[in-house]
């Protein structure tokens, strides 16, 4: 396939796809501007930055990498411009750069559609010196006019599958002429660098992990930490879960609980399980499933109100056997909180969630079956026992029950997680040096 009959066929699809986009954002919540000027290209205003640095993150996950690339460009001086798919990227994009973004320094932006034309406009528009494009976001005609507005262009952090690889090479010339059109890229593993290089691209290097860089709020880790402390329970969290997962967790937190009665102990008296949905859409609809099971449970949202780490928020958390995570940019508060991090997404074929950022708070992590989309850092994890792996969500909850009943594995699997994450840092640093040299 050629750009021409891409275009062409993108055209002609156009209706089905906006309509694919409409409805995802109903499901989802929020305003998407689905069928907004921006999308297309046209702004009513001009820029406010000059010759910014362009990230492009696509959603959550890739703004949540980004962040530490983002902020080592806002610390040496960079205006940024920040541009997303979706609402949740912009959301927390909006949420972690407030301060730049009210000092100027950072705008958010839709990434207009894939035509010619609208990713001409927005090239025209911003005038960017360089783009980074983080993980795997590569659009055909957003990368042929970028090359033609003299734009250079770096995919960096970059994760590629043995998947996408097949699936780049049916696509044919026009996915290789998109790879061979970067100025620089930089991947994750050698893995990633080798499937990218037979894809097209050239002079690939590998940098590591952006999420290895992760400076998580130590306040909030501190808050959380707090919070455990006020508590005459354990804490065990399961972070990040998504389409399906909830309803496992919470078949096997009952099914402990039920245990534990018929032995004539009551679990939830030492334990407390945090439950926490990956996407904000998902938070009610997980309520409603504790409250079918039976479940006591109190919202993180409803400890906020109550003040926090406040008597009143000890006592409105007191006789729940789970606490529903239901609030944004508070994973470092869930972390710090927690003895033990189940981090989801991993235990439906979904392809994981990271579990890094668990880990450089110092949590012994446990991952299900499923984690393609962070295959290197997971076997490393394994390899220096910082995590473990298990078959689902049942054998999750039991062994994050046997780790916090072994101050002594949980200390050593606590060193290593801290060490490894230490030992990985210092992608953010390379690709900053990459982009200086391509954007001079």
């Amino acid at each position: 396939m050629n750009r021409f009959i891409y275009t062409a066929l993108i055209r002609l699809l156009s209706p089905g796809l906006l309509g694919w986009m409409a409805l995802r954002a109903r499901r989802s919540g929020g305003q998407w501007d689905v069928c907004g000027g921006a999308r297309f290209g046209h702004y009513r205003q001009p820029s406010p930055l000059r010759s910014p640095v362009w990230v492009h993150a696509v959603s959550l996950g890739e703004m949540r990498a980004a962040q530490p690339l983002v902020q080592a460009l806002l610390d040496g001086g960079d205006s940024v411009l920040l541009t997303h798919m979706t609402v949740t990227g912009k959301d927390e994009g909006a949420r972690a750069f407030a301060s730049a973004i009210a000092e100027g320094r950072l705008i958010q932006q839709w990434l207009p559609y894939d035509f010619p034309g609208s990713t001409r406009r927005f090239m025209a528009h911003y005038r960017p010196r360089a783009g980074v494009l983080v993980e795997r976001e590569v659009w055909p005609n957003l990368i042929a006019s970028a090359k033609q507005c003299k734009v250079p262009m770096m995919l960096a952090s970059a994760r590629f599958s043995d998947n996408a690889l097949r699936s780049s090479l049916r696509a044919g010339s026009i996915m290789q002429e998109a790879y061979g059109s970067f100025s620089a890229i930089f991947a994750q593993t050698l893995q990633d660098a080798q499937r990218l290089e037979q894809a097209g691209a050239s002079a690939v290097r590998v940098s590591g992990n952006f999420k290895f860089d992760v400076s998580l709020p130590a306040d909030k880790v501190k808050r959380g930490q707090q919070f455990a402390a006020s508590l005459s329970r354990k804490v065990i969290v399961i972070a990040s879960t998504r389409e399906g997962e909830d309803d496992l967790f919470i078949r096997a937190i009952s099914r402990q609980l039920k245990r534990a009665r018929t032995q004539g102990t009551d679990l939830s008296e030492r334990v407390l399980f945090c439950i926490i949905p990956r996407h904000p859409q998902r938070f009610d609809e997980a309520a409603d499933k504790l409250r079918e099971a039976g479940l006591p449970f109190t919202r993180r949202s409803a400890l906020i109100e109550a003040g926090d780490c406040s008597s009143t928020a000890l006592h409105t958390c007191g006789d729940a056997a789970v606490l529903l995570g239901d609030t944004l940019g508070e994973m470092a508060w869930y972390y710090g909180l927690c003895q033990v991090a189940i981090v989801a997404g991993s235990f439906e074929p979904l392809g994981g969630q990271n579990l890094i950022e668990a880990c450089a708070v110092g949590r012994p992590v446990i991952v299900g079956p499923h984690t393609r989309n962070f295959e290197q850092a997971v076997a490393d994890a394994l390899h220096e026992g910082a995590a473990l792996r298990v078959a689902d969500a049942p054998a999750a909850v039991q062994a994050a029950l046997q780790l916090i009943d072994d101050a002594q594995r949980m200390s050593r699997m606590s060193d290593a997680a801290t060490h490894w994450v230490q030992k990985h840092t210092g992608a953010v640093a390379r690709v900053v040096a990459g982009l200086n040299e391509i954007g001079k």
